[in-house]
């Protein structure tokens, strides 16, 4: 399919959600006010070379302080859901014991500005910045963490749970325990699969485990976990090839996907990584694979593998990426396939059979660049969406329980290794003076939605 022709919201059922995704770090600042504690990327940020542009997340888009003019926008634009992350060390400083009620009652206004507004709030428990304090002590190797998130669980939801329904225990495991661990790109800086391994079971514990307390403290809770799932191509017809596809697979997706549907890690990929495997302990995986309301799946970009023998270039999967040429890409580098949103989602209905799916993110990024009129004429990203609306729309017409959409991101943002250099945003940010200005894709996004 081309998928040349957007769509109008009136193609989708009436009561799908439509929204924008934002995350803590990268928005709030405020990176010592009121009590906050140190992260794990306020630490990283301080390590030269780390962040591309020298850039730390202590200011960001001052959402601490600007979330009002954020929320109209959000609100002016047409969305109905609002999704945004708690910073744990907001709450405690040091990961566990004394709670800041400055870093609460920040979450009670933003929450209740959402409400005034009409945006249905959607919470992220976890979206990456651990308190520095439990680094120290080993992080998510360390399965004292998974007792301390349950514990930031249940204070966060006690407080928030009369307002907010809808909760996100973690985003995107893969990004904080793989990137953060293994490939020492994202913090807090590793380069050991084993770490990465039991970090990433550590997570999906700590997900499990603090489901039935959010369940006791939100009547009518809507729990689910996001995970950044990729669709895979072989690079060609060889069953060596196909084989690759397969063990890549392992690892990259169904690492979380099986145990958090109760298929327990997957085999193949267990036999691959040996003695790097997490340490699993009875009980583990019935706790992991706690019923949930809905999947949160963020989508990018498809990625294409083939057999690679090498262990330098290969990994413990023994499969390598391959660039296709000739194709559309984002100004990250990724690939431009709406075609793949459909794959993906395919593939998640046919495999896992969720009762419900959320697209927590979606997005692009682009060289954006303000005109002496205000205006950002961001016409890959307006097609980027317009395009990945109309794929989304073959998935839901095709029957994959997909009921809402997130966009990713309302603003431009602090993104993580890359500082400020990629812009995601629906809305231009000046960080310099903190002006918001609707690009043409939030313009259109907001005709879309008003229609």
């Amino acid at each position: 399919m081309s998928f040349q022709n957007a769509p109008t919201r009136q193609d989708f059922p009436a009561d799908f959600r439509w929204g924008v995704s934002t995350s803590s770090f990268q928005i709030e600042g405020a990176g010592d006010a009121d009590g906050k504690g140190e992260s794990i990327w306020d630490r990283f940020c301080q390590e030269p070379g780390r962040i591309r542009d020298g850039a730390n997340g202590l200011v960001a888009c001052d959402h601490y302080h600007l979330y009002p003019q954020d929320l109209d926008m959000a609100k002016a634009m047409g969305v109905n859901a609002y999704r945004f992350s708690i910073a744990w060390p907001r709450i405690l400083p040091t990961g566990r014991g004394a709670v800041n009620e400055a870093g609460l009652a920040f979450y009670d206004r933003l929450v209740d500005a959402m409400l005034e507004r009409g945006l249905d709030p959607w919470c992220t428990l976890y979206h990456w910045d651990l308190p520095q304090a439990l680094q120290t002590q080993g992080g998510w190797t360390s399965r004292e963490t998974v007792a301390a998130f349950v514990e930031y669980a249940d204070i966060v939801t006690r407080r928030l749970g009369d307002r907010v329904k809808h909760w996100i225990t973690h985003n995107e495991p893969w990004c904080s325990c793989m990137m953060g661990y293994w490939e020492n790109v994202h913090a807090p800086g590793g380069s050991s699969l084993a770490d990465a391994l039991q970090a990433s079971h550590h997570v999906l514990l700590s997900h499990g485990l603090s489901i039935p307390v959010i369940r006791k403290n939100v009547a009518g809770a809507d729990i689910g976990i996001t995970l950044s799932l990729h669709p895979i191509t072989a690079a060609s017809d060889s069953p060596e090839d196909a084989a690759a596809l397969q063990r890549h697979d392992g690892l990259r997706n169904r690492w979380f996907l099986d145990p958090l549907f109760g298929r327990g890690y997957p085999a193949d990929t267990l036999a691959l990584v040996g003695d790097a495997a997490p340490t699993v302990l009875p009980g583990d995986l019935d706790a992991i694979a706690t019923p949930t309301d809905f999947l949160g799946v963020n989508y990018y970009f498809p990625e294409m593998v083939k057999n690679d023998p090498d262990p330098k270039t290969g990994g413990p999967m023994r499969a390598s990426l391959v660039e296709k040429h000739g194709v559309e890409r984002t100004g990250f580098g990724w690939e431009v396939s709406p075609q793949g949103l459909v794959d993906l989602l395919a593939r998640v209905q046919r495999d896992y059979n969720p009762a419900v799916i959320q697209l927590t993110e979606n997005g692009s990024t682009f060289e954006d660049v303000l005109t002496p009129e205000g205006r950002v004429h961001d016409k890959e990203r307006l097609s980027y969406l317009q395009r990945h609306l109309a794929a989304l729309k073959a998935a839901v017409d095709a029957g994959v329980p997909v009921k809402g959409y997130f966009a990713w991101s309302l603003l431009d943002n602090f993104e993580w290794a890359e500082g400020y250099l990629r812009r995601f945003g629906l809305a231009y940010v000046d960080y310099a003076t903190q002006r918001r200005i609707l690009k043409d894709s939030g313009l259109w996004y907001g005709q879309f939605l008003n229609e």
